[in-house]
């Protein structure tokens, strides 16, 4: 089986740094992609989770409107709200590209 998503976009909002109970990083981001073009052109928004050292590196040299390349495995999580099961999925990224040039203030690295 393979469970592998790959997304070339940008940042829709500045990356958020967190550290679970057990002091472990995650950079939470949500990715922009498109599909089509002109009027017909439509976004697509995704979540992602970088882990460990990526984390503090996603968090110190993206913002805003960064260009990056994402690989990683989708993840669903569930949990009940108000009595309704709630579904979200989310992308685990084992590989962050920063694409923007090194000039504009973009770290190339994994």
């Amino acid at each position: 089986m393979i469970n592998e998503v790959i997304l070339l976009g940008r940042l829709g909002a500045d990356p958020e740094l967190k550290r679970t109970a057990s002091g472990k990083e995650v950079c939470h981001m949500r990715v922009a992609t498109s599909i089509g073009r002109g009027d017909k052109e439509r976004v697509e928004w995704h979540r992602v989770e970088v882990w460990s050292h990526s984390a503090a590196n996603c968090a110190k040299f993206l913002r805003k409107g960064s260009k990056v390349f994402v690989k990683g495995r989708l993840k669903s999580s569930d949990w009940t709200k108000d009595g309704q099961t709630v579904k979200t999925w989310a992308i685990v990224a084992y590989e962050v590209k920063f694409l923007d040039a090194k000039d504009e203030g973009g770290f190339h690295g994994r």
